[in-house]
C-alpha cells in the first residue's frame, strides 16, 4: 500500500529556531491518506499471507496481528538501534535502560538489541561512515525528510512493506494512519518510511526564550516585541552597564542557521516559498534574507553583537548567559535544565521571565523593513523511520516488533513506552499530589536516564504528552527554580499565542518533496561554507557597503549551486510532486 504525496496540502515543519533579532515572545530553536485501489479479496489474501510471518530463521509470529501474535525467533536476531549521543557521563550504548530493553523486549522473543551512537551534530557524516563500513545500523532515524532523501538516493534503505508493517505493528500503523503520516512515507514513488508521532506540530511553545526579567524592571522597560523597541532595550542595557553585547553574537554555521521566516512577506508566494523556503539551506538570494542579515550589520555597526562572533560557538552563548552576561536564554522546556541550575547558582537574586507569543505582530521598523513574528512549525511527524539495504528481513521483522514495542508494550502491567520516558517510581520520579509523574533524579545512580532518554523513546513519539495542554506543560516545565511559580501561565499563554498565530494564516510548514532533489545532496555542504563566510562578511561590513557586498555574494552563491537548486525544486512544484501552501 502506498501513501502519494502529490498535489496535497501536507502539514509538514521543522523544529523552529528564533528569528534573530525580533526577540518576540513566538521564538523557537523542528491531510487525507490516499490507498491504492485493491479488490477485498486481494486485501484479505495478502493480510492471510502476513499474518503467519516466516522468518530466514523459522517461523516467527503465529495467526493475528501484534504483539500477541509474537513468538520468539528459532534462532537469534541481532538488530542495531540508533541512539543520538548528545554528551555526557552516561554511556548511551550501555547502561541500565538499554539493559532493561534487552531483558524486557530482546530476551523474550530471541533478539539481541545493540544501540549504536550517533553524534547530534554530524548526523550525516557518521551514518557516511557506517555505510562506507558496510555497518549500517537496523533502521536510520532523523527528523528531517532531506537527509532521509539522500540516504535513500546513496542506496541506504530498502523498500518498506507498509502491508507487512499493519501487520508485525498494528498500533503503530494505526497510529500513523490517525496522525495523516502515511502521506510522507513514499519517495520517488517507493514506499521507504515509517513515522513516529509529534504531539503539537505546528505549535513550538515548548521551545522558550527565557529573559532577564530584573534587568527589565532596573531600566524600567518591558520585553520588546517590535524591531524599534528592541534596539531601545538594547541601548538601555548596554548604557546600564549590564551587558557589554545584548543582542549576543555567535558563529554563523551549519544547516538550519538564519531561519527567515519573520521576514517574509505574507500571503508569500507559492513558488517563492517551494523553491527557497526550505530552512536547511539560507535562502540567500533572497529579499527575506537580505533584511535578516541587514539588521544584524545594525546590530553589529551599532555595538550590540559580540565582534568576535566568528570564533564563538553555542557554548560561548550558554556561558555568558550562566554568568549574567547576557540578557536571553532560549532551550526546549524540561523538568531541569542544565543552564539555569548552573545560571541560579551563579545569580542567586536574578528573576528571570518567559517570553509570551502576544499573537501575530506585524511590524515595520524606521529603516524600512516589515517583519512579523512569524515561526518555522515543526514537522507533522517526529522521527522518521527507514530500514537499512544490508538488514535482513529477520532483522527488519525485529526492528518492526522493537518499534511496536516501544510504543505499545507492556511490562509488568506498566506500558513499556511510560517506563522509558519516566523511570522506576521511588528511584527517578513521584507521583505528586495530582497523580501527575515528576522526574526527582534521572541524572545521577544506577538509574541515570542518558538523554532524559527520549533518544531511545523518540522512535514511536516526540515528546511526552498526557492528552491535554495544560497538563502536558505541568508536566513538562521547568521546576523548582526560583521562578518556576511564574513560568506555568507564561508558557500557556506562550502556547494560546501561538495558536492564534496558526490560526492567522502566517504559520507556514516547509516545501515537501516526493522526489530526490540530487542538486541539494550535490551543493548543501559547498552552500553551507560560502553562506558562513559571506553571511559573516555582511555582518562586519559598514552600513554603506552592506548593499554592494549583498549583491555580490548572492550572485556568487546563485553559481555555486544555489540557482541549480532553485531550478530542481521548481520543476518539481511545477509537475505536481510538492506540498501545497495550506
Amino acid at each position: 500500500m502506498k501513501k502519494k504525496m502529490l498535489q496535497r496540502s501536507l502539514a509538514i515543519a521543522m523544529s523552529s529556531a528564533m528569528v534573530m533579532g525580533a526577540l518576540v515572545g513566538c521564538s523557537s530553536s523542528t491531510g487525507e491518506s490516499g490507498t491504492d485501489t485493491q479488490t477485498s479479496q486481494d486485501t484479505t489474501q495478502k493480510e492471510a499471507d502476513n499474518s503467519a510471518t516466516v522468518t530466514e530463521s523459522g517461523e516467527q509470529a503465529a495467526e493475528g496481528t501484534g504483539i500477541d501474535s509474537w513468538q520468539p525467533f528459532a534462532d537469534n536476531v541481532t538488530i542495531q538501534i540508533p541512539v543520538y549521543d548528545r554528551g555526557g557521563e552516561v554511556d548511551v550504548t550501555n547502561n541500565y535502560w538499554t539493559q532493561w530493553v534487552q531483558t524486557n523486549f530482546g530476551d523474550k522473543y530471541n533478539i539481541t538489541v545493540e544501540f549504536v551512537a550517533i553524534p547530534r551534530g554530524d548526523v550525516l557524516n557518521a551514518y557516511a561512515n557506517l555505510a562506507n563500513a558496510q555497518d549500517l545500523p537496523t533502521i536510520l532515524m532523523e527528523y528531517d525528510f532531506p537527509k532521509q532523501a539522500q540516504w535513500a538516493d546513496d542506496g541506504y534503505l530498502q523498500e518498506l512493506d507498509l502491508e507487512k508493517f499493519k501487520t508485525v505493528a498494528p498500533n503503530y500503523y494505526a497510529m500513523m494512519e490517525e496522525q495523516g503520516n502515511l502521506d510522507y512515507t513514499d519517495l520517488n514513488d517507493t514506499t521507504y518510511f515509517a513515522l513516529a508521532e509529534r504531539p503539537y506540530s505546528q505549535n513550538t511553545y515548548n521551545y522558550v526564550t527565557f529573559y532577564r526579567q530584573d534587568w527589565l524592571d532596573q531600566i524600567g522597560m518591558e520585553y520588546p516585541t517590535t524591531w524599534d523597541d528592541t534596539l531601545k532595550v538594547y541601548e538601555a542595557i548596554k548604557e546600564a552597564g549590564l551587558s557589554e553585547y545584548p543582542a549576543g553574537g555567535t558563529k554563523i554555521s551549519g544547516a538550519g542557521v538564519d531561519q527567515n521566516y519573520g521576514y517574509r512577506k505574507n500571503p508569500q508566494d507559492e513558488y517563492e516559498w517551494a523553491t527557497t523556503g526550505d530552512y536547511a539551506i539560507p535562502a540567500l538570494s533572497t529579499e527575506a534574507q537580505k533584511n535578516l542579515l541587514k539588521r544584524r550589520n545594525e546590530l553589529y555597526n551599532l555595538g550590540y553583537f559580540n565582534p568576535d562572533f566568528t570564533q564563538r560557538e553555542a557554548t560561548d552563548g550558554e556561558a555568558d548567559f550562566i554568568a549574567g552576561n547576557a540578557f536571553t536564554y532560549s532551550a526546549y522546556i524540561a523538568p531541569s535544565i542544565s543552564v539555569l541550575d548552573s545560571f541560579y547558582e551563579t545569580n542567586p537574586d536574578a528573576h528571570l521571565s518567559i517570553a509570551v507569543c502576544p499573537g501575530l505582530v506585524e511590524d515595520t521598523g524606521s529603516d524600512g523593513i516589515s517583519t512579523t513574528n512569524a515561526y518555522r512549525p515543526n514537522n507533522n511527524f517526529g522521527m522518521m523511520i527507514g530500514f537499512s539495504a544490508l538488514a535482513s528481513e529477520d532483522q527488519i521483522t525485529a526492528a518492526m516488533m522493537y518499534m511496536e514495542w516501544m510504543l505499545a508494550g507492556e511490562v509488568d502491567g506498566t506500558s513499556a513506552l511510560f517506563t522509558m520516558q519516566y523511570g522506576i517510581e521511588g528511584e527517578t520520579f513521584e507521583y505528586d499530589e495530582n497523580g501527575y509523574p515528576v522526574i526527582t533524579n534521572n541524572t545521577e545512580g544506577e538509574y541515570a536516564m542518558a538523554n532524559n532518554n527520549k533518544d531511545y523513546w523518540c522512535v514511536a513519539v516526540e515528546s511526552k504528552t498526557l492528552g491535554s495542554i495544560e497538563d502536558d506543560i505541568k508536566l513538562n516545565m521547568p521546576v523548582n527554580y526560583p521562578d518556576s511559580d511564574e513560568w506555568y501561565q507564561q508558557i500557556l499563554d506562550n502556547y494560546n499565542g501561538m495558536e492564534a498565530m496558526v490560526d492567522s494564516g502566517v504559520i507556514q510548514p516547509d516545501c515537501n518533496f516526493a522526489v530526490t532533489l540530487t542538486s541539494v545532496t550535490d551543493n548543501q555542504e559547498t552552500l553551507l561554507g560560502l553562506y558562513e563566510e559571506f553571511a559573516s562578511k555582511l555582518v562586519v561590513a559598514s552600513e554603506d557597503e552592506f548593499d554592494t557586498l549583498y549583491e555580490q555574494f548572492k550572485q556568487e552563491y546563485l553559481d555555486a549551486g544555489y540557482q541549480a537548486i532553485i531550478d530542481e525544486r521548481g520543476e518539481a512544484y511545477n509537475n505536481g510532486m510538492t506540498s501545497k501552501m495550506k
